[in-house]
């Protein structure tokens, strides 16, 4: 292949993925499409319970897994009952929580009030980005308990680490909304990453019920990312 088209090429696929945003693994998310995640509530989708993919969300503690491809955000948890999401009836989770680095971040014990078990409805996961807010949601059924079977969908990059702030930006999304408890009372958010995820690269989607390829590991874009691209770019233009 000609240098130039290789450098072309190379920048293509690093737009693609500087312009990522961030995904919802667990429970699964009713849509990804990059471009449209800053359309609230459910990033530019509508959950509809008949063709989604439902999954059983446990109200004593569940897990929400996330994928955040900048190098910082913070997180809102809720969820609602309204099963369009429309609504401003939504249940702020937990305390907005800080994620230092890119890559997964999992909280492994959100919890949703007790009377919800038996019903359907949404849990929602906002971030304040660099470029913004952004949304994802995914489609549930309440269930009685707390989880025990899941687990493995609970991971966390290399490096990522939690803890509670205020957002000023997130405040309006929960304003008014009362709080379930979370099984997690201490200080710091219960994403501190013990294991090291592989980095894989994708391009931008726009599917109902699955996520892009993923960017795991914790290496913010714009350090070594920079460097390589920038060697690889000069050898390409020595060549011709």
């Amino acid at each position: 292949m000609a240098p130039l088209a290789s450098a072309a090429l190379l920048l293509a696929a690093s737009a693609a993925v500087v312009n990522a945003h961030f995904t919802l693994d667990y429970p699964p998310t009713v849509g990804f499409n990059e471009d449209k995640e800053p359309n609230g509530p459910c990033g530019g989708f509508t959950p509809d319970f008949t063709t989604d993919n439902v999954t059983d969300f446990h109200v004593g503690g569940d897990n929400v897994a996330i994928n955040l491809l900048h190098p910082q955000g913070t997180w809102l948890y809720r969820a609602t009952l309204d099963q369009t999401g429309a609504s401003n009836n939504w249940t702020q989770l937990m305390p907005e929580v800080m994620q230092t680095g890119l890559g997964k971040f999992c909280q492994p014990a959100i919890a949703v009030p007790e009377s919800w078990a038996g019903q359907k409805g949404i849990v929602g996961v906002v971030v304040d980005a660099p470029d913004g807010l952004l949304y994802q949601c995914a489609a549930v059924n309440f269930v009685a308990g707390a989880a025990t079977s899941n687990q493995s969908t609970c991971t966390n990059s290399s490096g990522v680490t939690g803890s509670y702030v205020t957002d000023a930006n997130l405040a309006p999304l929960a304003a008014g909304n009362s709080s379930a408890s979370s099984t997690d009372a201490s200080g710091t958010a219960s994403g501190t990453a013990t294991q090291t995820a592989s980095t894989t690269s994708g391009t931008s989607s726009s599917t109902k019920n699955a996520a892009p390829g993923r960017v795991g590991g914790s290496v913010p874009l714009g350090s070594a990312t920079a460097v390589v691209l920038a060697a690889m770019l000069g050898s390409a233009f020595m060549l011709l």
